[in-house]
């Protein structure tokens, strides 16, 4: 007889008008879930949309039972991936995944990060088969290139939206991060590198987005980028 008990999964996923994509990107995460185990929740953090988003997740809570949402202020992807990890810690999740809402990555392939789990660590896509544009491919690059020289760490895809982690390690972690910061994943990624957990990474497919429009332009990916940089000086001695 197997006594090992129900394992509590959070997939935490931050939306900001993604109205046209929130309802497939929900029909899609719920089912994954649900087998898990009826504790498990897919939890949907609003961050501040101005457009149909938060009226078709109430609308969605009726529909699908794991699903839980919070609406709050706007303050970027950063900040609203921070605070739904808090959220999934407070939870008591046993394990938190964290993907976005605009349908690029695939369901299907989270049952490869689940099957390690028990490895402990960070467990992360790197996306081989990207279909989301040059720029952005080019963006990566650059990043990978910069935290080897600022932090003297190699990794494969420091921010890719589909990650796996224990809860217990989590905590530590993000008590590392300032608070908003707005490439929480990345330093995450940075701590978990340079850390004695290890990091796994696992090749994963990252289609374009299905819907709606992008947030983020190429402008501000390069003021982003700036910022960052400076950021990763200032915090290059403390992680």
């Amino acid at each position: 007889m197997n006594s090992r008990k129900q394992e509590r999964l959070v997939i935490v996923i931050p939306a900001f008008n993604e109205e046209a994509n929130i309802e497939s990107v929900v029909r899609q995460w719920h089912p994954i879930v649900t087998k898990i185990g009826e504790d498990s929740r897919l939890f949907i953090v609003n961050d501040g949309s101005t457009d149909g988003t938060q009226k078709k997740l109430v609308k969605l809570q009726r529909q699908y039972p794991c699903l839980r949402s919070v609406e709050k202020v706007n303050k970027g992807h950063g900040a609203a991936v921070l605070y739904g990890y808090r959220c999934a810690l407070e939870e008591g999740a046993d394990y938190v995944f964290q993907t976005d809402s605009d349908g690029q990555t695939v369901p299907e392939e989270f049952w490869q990060l689940w099957q390690k789990r028990d490895q402990g660590g960070l467990l992360i896509g790197s996306r081989k088969n990207r279909q989301d544009g040059w720029q952005r491919i080019l963006v990566t690059r650059v990043l990978r290139l910069v935290l080897r020289l600022i932090f003297g760490c190699k990794v494969e895809d420091a921010n890719t939206p589909f990650r796996l982690m224990k809860s217990d390690q989590l905590g530590n972690v993000i008590q590392k991060i300032p608070a908003d910061y707005p490439l929480s994943n990345v330093l995450m990624t940075v701590i978990y590198t340079k850390s004695s957990m290890p990091v796994q990474y696992f090749p994963i497919t990252f289609r374009p987005r299905q819907g709606g429009k992008n947030s983020i332009n190429m402008k501000k990916i390069v003021k982003i980028g700036y910022q960052s940089v400076g950021d990763f000086l200032k915090l290059r001695n403390i992680i």
